[in-house]
């Protein structure tokens, strides 16, 4: 029997990709550094974090302090860990790390490297890798840890990612792979910017068993409100297995953000949460102290780290895109 663990259960590390000079970063890729680094250092705060990079004395020499930092050599193609790591699961309590193929959210770029990178990294992670012949990432689902698994349509049916797959064979997919009882599937939402068809970790996520934190827009005149209210109505109708609703925490939507004349998927939802805290993406505007506290509320027992990410959504993802957090029971090798 398998199950997908939460991201709100323990964790042995946390897994990032380092830019270098040839991802899309390259622009203003010192900005871009500085960011990751204090991705990693808030991180190692806490935990360890495995930093993936091209180049491993270069990188290290960015970080004042290595303690809880370990550093793989990989050269990958870009720097979004969320979606071309490894996924885990357990599988008679023994973890199970599984390799889906990535294809730059069907096929929008250039992913070979990418998508081989955890077989590549397989000796440094202290669990056995399997090989799924599925495009699927890891950004595109939502897991409450006990058989649920929240998800959207526009993403995990769209023809540039399986398109031979219905939801009933998704669905069939889910349960095999990740021994899925019930998958939740919105049919709305979405954030202007975005290249990945909707991931669910920018619009809604699971922070305990029955409780989903989720994006709210009120400002009738933003692009967002009518998609956004929609996803809310479909998330207040959605029933547990025993047919209860779940507790939802609304999230502000954040100030339009801009650059090169393109509207920035900004969002509040895409948090990591790791052992001890939760690591919040702001932006910068009006709405972060807001933000905030609505987190500071609703993680009790966990420290609350704003991380500025202002740059690193210049790349139309933000702070839970660039990390992969890896379960209680995968330990790190050397």
């Amino acid at each position: 029997m398998r199950r997908l663990p939460a991201e709100f259960e323990p964790q042995s590390f946390v897994q990032i990709i380092f830019p270098h000079p040839g991802t899309d970063w390259a622009p203003y890729l010192e900005e871009a550094r500085q960011n990751f680094v204090a991705i990693a250092e808030a991180i190692a705060r806490f935990q360890p974090c495995l930093v993936v990079c091209d180049d491993i004395d270069e990188v290290r020499a960015y970080f004042n302090d290595t303690e809880n930092l370990h550093f793989a050599a990989y050269t990958a193609d870009d720097t979004w860990a969320r979606d071309c790591s490894g996924i885990t699961v357990y599988e008679n309590s023994e973890a199970r790390i599984l390799d889906f193929t990535f294809t730059g959210w069907g096929g929008k770029f250039d992913a070979s490297r990418d998508s081989a990178m955890t077989v590549a990294l397989a000796p440094r992670y202290g669990a056995p890798v399997e090989t799924i012949p599925m495009i699927l990432e890891g950004g595109g689902i939502e897991s409450n840890g006990a058989g649920l698994l929240l998800t959207t349509s526009e993403c995990l049916l769209n023809p540039n990612r399986n398109p031979q797959m219905d939801r009933a064979a998704v669905d069939a997919a889910m349960q095999t792979h990740f021994g899925i009882e019930k998958t939740l599937w919105l049919e709305h939402g979405y954030l202007a910017g975005d290249d990945t068809d909707s991931h669910i970790d920018t619009l809604a996520r699971f922070i305990a068993e029955k409780t989903i934190m989720y994006v709210r827009c009120d400002d009738t005149e933003d692009e967002h409100y009518e998609a956004l209210r929609a996803m809310e109505a479909e998330l207040l109708a959605l029933r547990d297995e025993q047919g209860l609703p779940f507790t939802l925490i609304p999230l502000p939507m954040c100030d339009a953000l801009h650059y090169d004349g393109e509207r920035l998927p900004a969002t509040y939802a895409n948090f990591l949460i790791i052992n001890g805290a939760v690591l919040v993406p702001v932006y910068s505007v009006a709405q972060d102290d807001a933000a905030l506290k609505i987190f500071a509320n609703a993680f009790p027992g966990r420290e609350i780290v704003p991380v500025d990410c202002a740059v690193l959504v210049r790349q139309h993802g933000s702070l839970h895109c660039v990390t992969m957090q890896f379960p209680e029971g995968v330990p790190l090798r050397s």
